[in-house]
């Protein structure tokens, strides 16, 4: 299977809620993107299961939250990996792109 996702075309930002769009989903792994207009948030969250995150920066600029406040600067590039049962969150403060991979999928 080969598959092609155009993301800036499929996928926008909402003026007044967290945009997101599920890439793929498979038994193997699942890809959202997400897009935040600045100001926007993902607060801090996890997940009671075994497996791991990924958070990469596709554009724009922001933070990642993680547990005890931690945060992160998140920058186009940037990409976070951790299991997934640790806190995690994202705080947008441009417009930001950011794509998440999860294995395995929840």
């Amino acid at each position: 299977m080969l598959k092609k996702i155009e993301l800036f075309k499929e996928a926008g930002f909402k003026d007044n809620a967290i945009n997101n769009f599920l890439v793929h989903d498979s038994p193997y792994f699942k890809v959202i993107n997400f897009n935040f207009k600045a100001g926007q948030e993902l607060p801090i969250h996890s997940h009671d299961i075994e497996g791991q995150v990924s958070i990469a920066v596709l554009e724009g600029s922001g933070a990642y939250l993680g547990k005890d406040d931690a945060v992160l600067p998140a920058e186009t590039g940037d990409v976070l990996i951790a299991d997934i049962s640790e806190p995690h969150g994202i705080r947008a403060t441009s417009d930001m792109r950011v794509l998440v991979t999860i294995a395995p999928p929840i």
